[in-house]
């Protein structure tokens, strides 16, 4: 795969999150024989490189070069270059860069090959104990609680099993907002440090794990994911609620029509108006 043998190829590789042992034999061939790599922080790809005899070049491409660099390694890539592009740690792209550079290869006409191997999130997921048949990523919540809550409130009523990442420092700080937005008693899992020493994999509810955070600093360390059962889904009285709702909703506005839809069916106001804007304004509920 040395320039020219494999004309035009971008290799997604992923690489691990934690225990080194965990990245795939076909990861390692395709790092040895690549002409450059393409790393997020080339000090931590470095050591993984190094750990592993990998004498590769290897270049940053991250969120402040990438949109600048693409055009440079597109012109590589069209000169018959193999290129992979890692991330510190897991699959590229997910909450790292990449993006520009994939989309634009595409575009291009540019083979991209995966190369798979591990991930974070479905790794959290896979042993929370959550349903995992359907599933949401919601990456990082914003850092500020004024920007973060309106994140959660939009997310109150979804249905599938949601997952986060959260930095250290902020994870006390989200599952008091989570706690406050989806409820006390919402089912919940906290992965920290997975795959590593101190490896530490938590499903409670989300007041159990606050209290968890809160009385351990040590489980204010390392990478963490939370995965958050969705909610329930909605009671019959309250569906037949929406349903009045929205056909009301084609002669009144919103909130009129689930201050009457609830006069007439007896659910909540707050409940039928919160489920009419989950399920979005166009759905006239007539069925």
């Amino acid at each position: 795969m040395k320039a020219g043998s494999r004309a035009g190829t971008l290799f997604v590789v992923a690489t691990p999150i934690g225990n080194l042992a965990d990245i795939t034999e076909r990861a390692l061939r395709t790092l040895r024989e690549v002409e450059l790599v393409l790393a997020e922080d080339t000090r931590v790809s470095g050591a993984l490189l190094r750990h592993f005899g990998i004498s590769t070049a290897l270049e940053s491409l991250h969120a402040h070069n990438e949109r600048r660099r693409t055009r440079q390694l597109l012109e590589r890539l069209d000169r018959g270059g193999a290129l992979a592009l890692i991330t510190d740690a897991g699959t590229p792209l997910i909450s790292d860069p990449g993006f520009t550079l994939v989309r634009a290869a595409r575009e291009a006409g540019v083979r991209v090959v995966p190369v798979p191997g591990a991930s974070a999130p479905i790794a959290a997921l896979s042993v929370s104990g959550l349903p995992a048949d359907r599933f949401s990523f919601e990456g990082f919540l914003p850092a500020a609680a004024s920007a973060r809550k309106p994140v959660l409130e939009a997310l109150r009523d979804e249905r599938r099993t949601m997952v986060f990442f959260e930095a250290p420092h902020r994870i006390a700080a989200s599952l008091r907002d989570m706690t406050a937005v989806f409820g006390a008693d919402r089912r919940a899992c906290l992965a920290r440090e997975m795959t590593k020493l101190f490896e530490t994999i938590v499903t409670d509810r989300l007041a159990a794990l606050l209290a968890l955070v809160e009385a351990d600093p040590g489980q204010c360390r390392g990478e963490m994911v939370v995965c958050v059962e969705g909610a329930a889904a909605p009671e019959p009285a309250l569906t037949e609620g929406r349903r009045v709702a929205f056909i009301l909703a084609r002669y009144l506005s919103p909130s009129q029509a689930a201050a009457a839809a609830a006069e007439i069916t007896g659910v909540g106001r707050k409940a039928i108006y919160r489920q009419m804007h989950a399920d979005g304004d166009g759905d006239t509920g007539a069925t």
